[in-house]
């Protein structure tokens, strides 16, 4: 029988550990005033917190006021219970993954990207694939193993799928950047229905990335992985190889390496 974690109990910290002081954030189609200020406060106030400080307040346009707001939540949250799927890899640098990837696969991995839909922004996509990389982190354009193809934005999903079926395409790279009323989510879902259509999908290594991405949304969309705010292109890189390999029977699956999270 499965024994049940021990009990972890937290909240957040403010001035001092526990004392459950959060920091928020919003704006209310109001001028600034003092009354909107207030406004600000019993807002704040119905949502549950208490001992509640408006800390700063900015005109943000035209009857609108972006506040800061300082409040105390009663809450405690068992940090045990969570559960939320990790994309977890053998993180190797630049030199070693090359050389792992020279001698296991033994041939240049396919990439294909863009920013899909009715999306403009290459930001992320750019900072994945590119030769410059991210954070002084090498894109995989920089990478000997990997040949890769950045598609740029706005770019229709059989386009994408095409051309990446031409080429024997490891991996599908889709960057969503513009998330207002979730256009990020109907652009994703309809990639993955024109991948479905075109037998891609479950064949090809699908991922998705963007500011309001994180793997549990990847997978619930229908992609294998998802990548959010910070990741470095050599995240993505170590990634792939590595499903690449298990896919090839070169490496066992689902395998936990030493020095990573359970």
């Amino acid at each position: 029988m499965a024994v049940k974690p021990t009990k972890q109990l937290i909240r957040p910290y403010g001035d001092r550990r526990d004392d459950g002081v959060v920091q928020l954030s919003f704006t209310l189609p109001v001028p600034l005033s003092e009354k909107a200020k207030e406004a600000a406060a019993v807002y704040t106030r119905k949502l549950g917190f208490t001992d509640v400080k408006v800390a700063a307040a900015e005109r943000a346009a035209d009857a609108y006021t972006f506040f800061i707001v300082y409040a105390h939540s009663p809450v405690v949250l068992d940090y045990a219970e969570i559960d939320v799927p990790e994309v977890v890899v053998k993180k190797l640098g630049f030199d070693d993954l090359n050389v792992l990837i020279k001698d296991k696969v033994g041939r240049r991995i396919v990439v294909f990207g863009a920013c899909t839909g009715t999306d403009t922004h290459t930001v992320g996509i750019d900072a994945i694939l590119n030769m410059k990389g991210y954070a002084g982190d090498y894109g995989l354009e920089r990478y000997p193993g990997f040949e890769a193809f950045n598609l740029g934005s706005q770019v229709p999903n059989e386009e994408l799928l095409r051309k990446a079926m031409a080429r024997d395409a490891d991996a599908i790279l889709v960057s969503q950047v513009v998330t207002q009323r979730d256009v990020h989510k109907d652009n994703s879902r309809q990639f993955i229905e024109a991948a479905k259509a075109a037998g891609v999908h479950g064949k090809t290594l699908l991922l998705l990335g963007g500011p309001r991405v994180d793997h549990k949304l990847a997978l619930d969309l229908g992609f294998d992985a998802g990548f959010g705010p910070g990741t470095k292109p050599s995240d993505v890189a170590n990634y792939i190889v590595h499903q690449v390999l298990q896919k090839e029977g070169k490496e066992a699956k689902n395998v936990h390496w030493e020095g990573e999270p359970q």
